[in-house]
């Protein structure tokens, strides 16, 4: 992605247990790094539920569950309902089907802390039926 390797990287380790106002709060501190040329990237699934994988490959579109979740989130991001997003657990429509366990949620609340809105999504669709794959660049 920058093969001159001059974007400076430091992983952070997530506390899924400490949920998404938490990460929200991390990325807000790290939101002053910007304007150094720091790029605050995050890594995990918008949807994510292994126990609910289609392994026969015939799920070529998303779970009704799984797009439920994923529009509410894309919809609250267009928003600029960072309230919303960070008490998804209690708001969003199949939010525990969605996410069983938060590891896979938070890296995004950092990313949104630290970007703020408005935000890019790339919408880039579902692997397995229950793997959302959208991307969001936020900030300017």
């Amino acid at each position: 992605m920058y093969p001159d390797a001059d974007i400076p990287v430091v992983p952070l380790s997530v506390q899924s247990e400490l949920g998404a106002r938490h990460h929200l709060e991390i990325g807000r501190a790290l939101a002053p790094l910007r304007e150094e040329g720091v790029l605050v990237m995050g890594s995990g699934g918008i949807v994510h539920n292994l126990a609910e994988l289609d392994w026969t490959g015939e799920a070529k579109q998303p779970f009704p569950w799984a797009a439920t979740f994923n529009e509410w989130m894309a919809r609250k991001v267009e928003e600029g309902a960072i309230d919303d997003l960070a008490g998804y657990r209690g708001l969003a429509p199949q939010a525990e089907l969605a996410h069983p366990t938060e590891e896979h949620l938070v890296p995004f609340f950092v990313a949104l802390g630290a970007g703020g809105t408005p935000a890019r999504r790339m919408n880039l669709g579902f692997d397995m039926g229950s793997l959302g794959m959208d991307c969001y660049a936020f900030g300017d």
